[in-house]
């Protein structure tokens, strides 16, 4: 009963990326149509947010099962639910929340051409795999950089002078970029790969969603959104140096029964990975974005306007944040 509904799912995730592209295409419209008629582009919006839906839950089989990531997993599943009750909203004449339909435009028009988009995409990931080579040198030289794809030879001698000791052959890339670390603690090839989500665009992609949604100067907005990019940018790097490290020199392997059982898994080497990326590194995340959420109020405070139209969302009840945080309003 449950087998072919997990299969089914998988099987959705292949259409993810035609699913995004036309979540773009249905929120920009409703965002241009917004400008001429209002009630025309809330119905598109609301469109808009059950296409959404679809994209979400085409993300539950690789974030549940693959990724086995708890706060993106949580992210999805809460999203289905929500992005159906904000289009009933729509509908039903709550149009102030037009302005976190803008914002989704936005976030995606920055996000999914970024992501997607190959000539893009690759500068991106190396430039971002570059910097993190170059913290994680300061640390220590005992890893290798490289595409390793797919195959590891057994005599591949790393800086510190060990090697794998036996063949060892790794799952097959997506993209064959110069983008993987490798450690060998005890000889077992133990890799992590700077992928798309390493970079910080989908959190960046957030506040390029809530500063262009919303009023305010374009010298102000700039300010904003430069602090939170770099911010994002620089995190984004100790995040990778970090899970790295932990991962590569085996840092954080505490509690393996627990954590093994946890994240449905049997390879004791990837405790520390679960530990610092998938429980330490995610739930930071989180943190930081408030965090950086509280800077951009400072430049731009109308982002609080969809920032309490997700509050009520959760809660249903209205919020007037500018004033309960001492925001005002300046040239």
């Amino acid at each position: 009963m449950v087998a072919p509904i997990i299969d089914g799912l998988a099987a959705l995730h292949g259409y993810a990326g035609s699913i995004a592209w036309l979540v773009l295409g249905v929120f920009l419209a409703g965002a241009i149509l917004e400008r001429y008629d209002d009630e025309l582009g809330a119905r598109v919006y609301a469109g808009g947010w059950v296409v959404l839906t679809g994209y979400w839950l085409a993300y539950v089989h690789y974030f549940v099962f693959a990724q086995k990531s708890i706060t993106e997993s949580a992210g999805v599943i809460i999203g289905i639910p929500l992005s159906l009750y904000v289009a009933y909203l729509i509908l039903d004449g709550r149009h102030r929340l037009l302005v976190v339909s803008r914002a989704v435009a936005f976030a995606w028009l920055f996000f999914l051409p970024l992501s997607a988009l190959a000539f893009v995409r690759r500068p991106l990931i190396e430039l971002t795999t570059a910097h993190t080579d170059f913290v994680l040198s300061l640390l220590g030289n005992n890893y290798h950089l490289g595409d390793w794809y797919p195959a590891l030879p057994a005599d591949l001698v790393l800086p510190d002078g060990s090697t794998l000791g036996t063949e060892s052959t790794l799952p097959d890339k997506h993209f064959p970029y110069q983008n993987t670390f490798l450690y060998a603690p005890d000889g077992h090839a133990i890799t992590y790969t700077i992928r798309m989500a390493c970079t910080g665009i989908g959190s960046m992609s957030i506040f390029v969603g809530l500063i262009g949604a919303v009023r305010g100067s374009l010298r102000r907005k700039a300010k904003a959104l430069a602090v939170a990019i770099g911010v994002i940018y620089v995190l984004n790097i100790a995040r990778n140096v970090f899970i790295a490290y932990t991962m590569g020199n085996q840092r954080l392997h505490i509690f393996p029964d627990l954590i093994l059982s946890l994240f449905s898994s049997n390879d004791p080497y990837l405790v520390s990975y679960f530990i610092g990326d998938r429980i330490i590194a995610q739930f930071g995340s989180v943190i930081a974005l408030v965090a950086i959420t509280w800077l951009v109020v400072r430049w731009v405070p109308d982002v609080l306007r969809v920032v309490e139209e997700g509050m009520y969302l959760v809660t249903r009840r209205e919020y007037e944040l500018k004033g309960a945080l001492g925001v005002e309003e300046t040239e």
